[in-house]
C-alpha cells in the first residue's frame, strides 16, 4: 500500500479518535472545578491508546502534535464548565440620566454686561493748565444741524460787529482766556468805551450791566440768543465762562458750534 494512502488513513483515524475523545471528556467533565484529577486520567488514557496504536508508524513530531491536539480538545470543555454564570444586567443602572438646565431667553447674554461710561482724554494746555475733553466712541451717521441764530433789530448793531471780530480772532481750542478775548472784541467794536476790570468770567454779567448799560434778555436757551448777545455761565464757586453768540455758533477765545455745558447765568445785550 503506498505511503500517501497510509498517511490519509492514519489522519482520518486520528480525527475520529480526537472527536470521540473530546466527546467523552465533555461527558465526563464535572460541573465544578473539583474534577481536575478525573480529566487528567481521561487524557492519559487517550494518549496511551493513540500511542499504542500508532507507535510503530508515527514519528515523534507527529506524536507531539497529536498529544497537544488531544489536550486542547479536553481542556476546552473544562474551561467552559468552569466559567461562572453571567450575572443579570441591571437595566435600571444602564439607563442614562439627564439633567435639565434652566431655559434662558433667546439673545440673552449669559453674563452681566457692565455699562462703560464715556472716558475723557487729559492733556496740558500751553499755559500749563491740565484739561480734559470727552472721548467720542460712537458715530452718528446723520449730520447734526444746529439752529442758526437770528438778528434782533432791537439790540445795538455794534454787538453783531463784535461777534464777527471775536470769531476772526478765536482759536480752534480753548486757551482759558474767554473773558479776555470777549473784552477785546467788545472794545474793538466800540460798543463799550473802556476795558472791563474784572478778571473772572462769572463777574462779567454784573460789570456789563452796572458799568456799560447792558440788559438781561428773557432768554434761557443759548441757541435762542440773538447774534451779538453775551452769554455768561458759572456759579458762585466757579471761575465761569463767557462767550458771544454768532450766526452759526458761539465764540470766545475759541470757536464752538455748541454752547458751554456750564450753568447759564443769563444772556445780556445792549439795546
Amino acid at each position: 500500500m503506498p505511503r500517501p494512502a497510509i498517511f490519509l488513513a492514519l489522519a482520518t483515524a486520528l480525527v475520529s479518535v480526537t472527536f470521540s475523545a473530546g466527546a467523552r471528556g465533555q461527558g465526563l467533565a464535572p460541573s465544578t472545578l473539583g474534577g481536575d484529577s478525573r480529566s487528567d486520567e481521561v487524557t492519559n488514557d487517550v494518549v496511551q491508546v493513540i500511542t499504542a496504536k500508532t507507535a510503530p508508524t508515527v514519528s515523534k513530531k507527529t506524536k507531539k502534535l497529536l498529544t497537544e491536539s488531544v489536550r486542547t480538545s479536553t481542556e476546552k470543555p473544562m474551561r467552559v464548565a468552569a466559567q461562572k454564570p453571567m450575572q443579570p444586567v441591571d437595566k435600571a443602572a444602564s439607563r442614562a440620566t439627564f439633567t435639565m438646565e434652566p431655559v434662558r431667553p433667546m439673545n440673552q447674554p449669559a453674563v452681566n454686561q457692565t455699562v462703560q461710561h464715556g472716558s475723557r482724554f487729559s492733556f496740558r494746555s500751553l499755559q500749563g493748565k491740565r484739561e480734559s475733553v470727552p472721548v467720542i466712541t460712537d458715530y452718528y451717521p446723520n449730520r447734526i444741524v444746529y439752529p442758526l441764530a437770528k438778528v434782533d433789530r432791537r439790540i445795538d448793531n455794534r454787538l453783531v460787529q463784535a461777534a464777527t471780530l471775536a470769531q476772526e480772532r478765536a482759536h480752534a481750542h480753548s486757551r482759558s482766556r474767554c473773558w479776555h478775548y470777549v473784552k477785546d472784541a467788545l472794545l474793538a467794536s466800540g460798543v463799550i468805551d473802556s476795558r472791563p476790570k474784572t478778571d473772572l468770567a462769572r463777574d462779567a454779567a454784573s460789570e456789563l450791566v452796572n458799568n456799560y448799560g447792558f440788559k438781561r434778555l428773557s432768554v434761557t436757551d443759548p441757541f435762542s440768543a440773538p447774534v451779538g448777545s453775551v452769554l455768561v455761565y458759572g456759579t458762585a464757586r466757579s471761575v465761569g465762562h463767557v462767550e458771544i453768540r454768532t450766526k452759526d455758533g458761539f465764540v470766545s477765545d475759541f470757536r464752538s458750534p455748541t454752547p458751554s455745558r456750564r450753568p447759564l447765568m443769563g444772556v445780556y445785550a445792549k439795546l
